[in-house]
C-alpha cells in the first residue's frame, strides 16, 4: 500500500485491493474489453473495475441451463445503476430513462432501496449509448457502485417540502464532494481526450489509488420521518429543525445491512449517534468520517471490511477522538430528536402551496403489463409535468411540485391509466419492499421481487381473517443476505437461503431503530404461512394500544430485541 495506512493484523490485501492498484484510477483495459465483439461479456477482473462505474455484468438465470445445453455463453448484459442523489430526477430525465429502457434495455425500470433508477438487460454494444444519453439529460453513473460512497439518500417528505429542498441540496453536495476524481469515467464513456500519463498527472486526494477497502453509504432524514433508513447507513445525518429552520444534523455513524449465512462474525448493523454538527460543516465531517474508513477498515477480508466493523473492532470512543482529531474541532452534544416512521405517505398532499402525488410502485418496478399501464401512463405524466418526480427510499414515487394549473391535467392522466396509490391494498403491501434478486442478481440464492407480491397474497387472507387488513406492518424480503432490501429492518422479514427457502426474521422497530432477529431458518411457504396464522391472529386479540407488530412479538416472547448487530446471531 503506497497512500494509505494498512493494518498488519488483518491479514495480507485482498485480490481487489491489487486490481484497484493496477487499474489506472479505475480505467483498467475496459475500452479494450467493451470493444472486443468476439464475446458479449467482459473479463472477470474487468467487471470488478465496471463497478466503480455504476454497472454490474449480469446474466439471465432463467435460460442459463438451456444455453449451456446448446453449448451457448450465458445470456450475458449489462445493468447501470444511476447517481441520483436524494432521488430527484426531473420529467426530461424520466423521459431519456424510459426512452432507453424501451431502446437498449428490457423494457422495464427498477426504483431501488437508494432512490435512483436502475436499468437491465443493456447489451454490451449497447453500454456507451446508454450512458452517453444519460450525461445528454444531465445523469450519470459514477460511483453507483464500487468501493466507493454511493448514491446520497435524502428524505422525500412532501409535507415538508421547503427543508425538503434545503436538505436535498446537501444530499446533492454531498455526493458530488465525495465523487472520485479520476477522468477515467469521462474519458471511456464520454470520449474526453486523455491529456497525460493519469499516473503522472492524476491523483484521488480523498480515497488514494486503492480507494475504500468497501462500499460506504450515507443518507439524510428529516424527523419524524425516518424513510431513509438512517440507521441502516454507513454515516447518517439527521435533521435538526427548531422552528421549521435547518440548524444542523446529528451525525449516526457504522449502520450496514449485509451478512453472510453461516458467518457470524458478519452480522447486519444499526448506526450510532456521535454527536451534531452545523449544517455548513456536513461535507467536512462526511470526508473525514470518509478517510477514516479509507484508512482503517479492513483490506484483507471484504466480508469484514464495510465501516460498521471497523468501528466494533476499535470502539466510538477511538472513532470520535480519530474525527475530532482529523477536523481540529469536537462535534456537539447530539441533539433531541425522534423518528415516528420509515413508510410513504400515499394519495395527495399539499406542502409550500404544491401538490404531490405518492404512488404505490410494487417492489419499484416501472413496466406495462395487460391490465396496468404503469409505465405508459408515468411517460405521460412526464410529458406534461413542470415539478420533479421524487424516488423515494421505499421503492415508491412521489409525482412533486404539480402546480394548481397542472393539478387536474395530472389527475385526469392518473385516472385515464388507472395509476394508484395503493390505498386499496393492504397495509401490509403498502409497507413491502424485495430486491431484485433472480434471474439477473448473479448473488440471489432464493426469489424476491418474483415472489414477495404473491406471498403477500397469502399472508393477506391471514390478516382479512384477523381484521387487520389496514394495519401497517413493514415486510422485507432479500434473495440473498447482502440486504438491499434492508431485510433486517422488517417487522417481518426474509432473507433466500435456497431456491424457495428462507430465514425468517421477527422483531424489528417500526421506525427502523431496531433489529429483527432469526426466528425460523430454511423455511418454505407452507411453513412460513403455518408460523405466522396464529402469530397474527394473537396479535389481533392482544395487541395493546397503537403496539406495532415488531414490538408484540419481542413483549409475547417469540424473539428478544436487538438493538445492536453484535447481539444479532446471539
Amino acid at each position: 500500500m503506497t497512500d494509505q495506512r494498512f493494518s498488519k493484523d488483518d491479514g495480507p490485501p485482498s485480490e481487489m485491493e491489487e486490481i484497484k492498484e493496477k487499474s489506472d484510477f479505475l480505467r483498467g483495459r475496459l475500452v479494450e474489453t467493451f470493444a472486443d465483439p468476439i464475446t458479449a461479456a467482459i473479463p472477470d477482473e474487468e467487471t470488478k473495475i465496471l463497478k466503480f462505474h455504476g454497472s454490474y455484468m449480469q446474466d439471465d438465470r432463467d435460460i442459463r441451463q438451456e444455453r449451456k445445453q446448446q453449448k451457448l455463453e450465458p445470456a450475458y448484459q449489462f445493468m447501470i445503476r444511476v447517481r441520483l442523489p436524494g432521488g430527484v430526477a426531473s420529467p426530461e430525465q424520466w423521459l431519456t430513462m424510459d426512452h432507453l429502457s424501451q431502446t437498449y434495455g428490457n423494457g422495464t425500470l427498477k426504483l431501488t432501496t437508494r432512490q435512483t433508477f436502475q436499468m437491465h438487460g443493456i447489451l454490451k454494444w449497447n453500454m456507451k449509448k446508454s450512458i452517453q444519453a444519460m450525461n445528454a439529460s444531465l445523469m450519470d453513473t459514477i460511483a453507483a457502485c464500487g468501493d466507493v460512497n454511493r448514491n446520497v439518500m435524502c428524505n422525500v417528505n412532501p409535507y415538508q417540502s421547503d427543508v425538503h429542498a434545503e436538505v436535498q441540496e446537501w444530499a446533492q453536495k454531498l455526493s458530488e464532494d465525495l465523487l472520485p476524481k479520476t477522468r477515467a469515467y469521462h474519458e471511456i464513456w464520454l470520449d474526453e481526450e486523455k491529456v497525460a500519463d493519469s499516473r503522472e498527472e492524476e491523483s484521488e486526494p480523498i480515497y488514494g489509488t486503492h480507494y475504500l477497502p468497501r462500499k460506504f453509504k450515507i443518507g439524510i432524514a428529516v424527523p419524524p420521518s425516518n424513510d431513509v433508513d438512517v440507521f441502516s447507513q454507513d454515516l447518517g445525518f439527521i435533521a435538526i429543525l427548531e422552528n421549521g429552520k435547518l440548524e444542523g444534523f446529528n451525525v449516526a455513524v457504522g449502520g450496514g445491512m449485509g451478512m453472510t449465512h453461516g458467518d457470524t462474525d458478519t452480522y447486519p448493523q444499526l448506526s450510532r449517534v456521535i454527536g451534531f454538527c452545523e449544517t455548513e460543516r456536513i461535507s467536512e465531517v462526511a470526508e473525514k468520517i470518509l478517510t477514516i474508513q479509507r484508512d482503517f477498515g479492513n483490506r484483507s477480508e471484504r466480508k469484514n471490511a464495510r465501516f460498521k466493523y471497523t468501528i466494533d473492532k476499535r470502539g466510538l470512543d477511538w472513532l470520535k477522538n480519530e474525527l475530532h482529531q482529523r477536523l481540529g474541532f469536537e462535534l456537539q452534544e447530539q441533539r433531541p430528536y425522534q423518528f415516528e416512521n420509515n413508510g410513504d405517505s400515499y394519495g395527495w398532499i399539499q406542502g409550500s402551496g404544491k401538490w404531490h402525488l405518492t404512488l404505490f410502485i410494487q417492489n419499484g418496478r416501472i413496466k406495462d403489463s395487460e391490465d396496468y399501464q404503469l409505465m405508459t401512463g408515468l411517460r405521460e405524466i412526464a410529458k406534461v409535468h413542470t415539478g420533479e418526480f421524487r424516488l423515494t427510499p421505499n421503492q415508491n414515487l412521489i409525482v412533486a411540485n404539480i402546480t394548481d394549473e397542472k393539478k387536474a391535467e395530472i389527475t385526469d392522466l392518473v385516472d385515464q391509466y388507472g395509476l394508484t396509490d395503493g390505498k386499496q391494498n393492504s397495509a401490509l403491501r403498502r409497507n413491502s419492499m424485495a430486491c431484485v434478486a433472480l434471474p439477473t442478481c448473479g448473488l440471489a440464492m432464493a426469489e424476491s421481487e418474483r415472489y414477495l407480491p404473491e406471498l403477500i397474497d397469502k399472508i393477506e387472507v391471514l390478516l382479512d381473517e384477523a381484521g387487520l387488513r389496514d394495519e401497517d406492518i413493514i415486510i422485507r424480503m432479500s434473495g440473498c443476505p447482502n440486504g438491499c432490501s434492508r431485510p433486517a429492518l422488517g417487522e417481518i422479514g426474509f432473507i433466500g437461503k435456497a431456491p424457495g427457502k428462507y430465514n425468517m426474521y421477527l422483531g424489528a422497530g417500526f421506525a427502523g431503530d431496531r433489529l429483527n432477529k432469526l426466528y425460523k431458518e430454511n423455511i418454505g411457504e407452507e411453513e412460513i404461512l403455518n408460523t405466522l396464522k396464529p402469530m397474527i391472529s394473537d396479535y389481533a386479540k392482544e395487541r395493546k394500544e397503537n403496539e406495532h407488530f415488531g414490538d408484540y412479538v419481542i413483549r409475547a416472547g417469540y424473539v428478544k430485541p436487538v438493538h445492536s448487530g453484535l447481539d444479532f446471531h446471539k
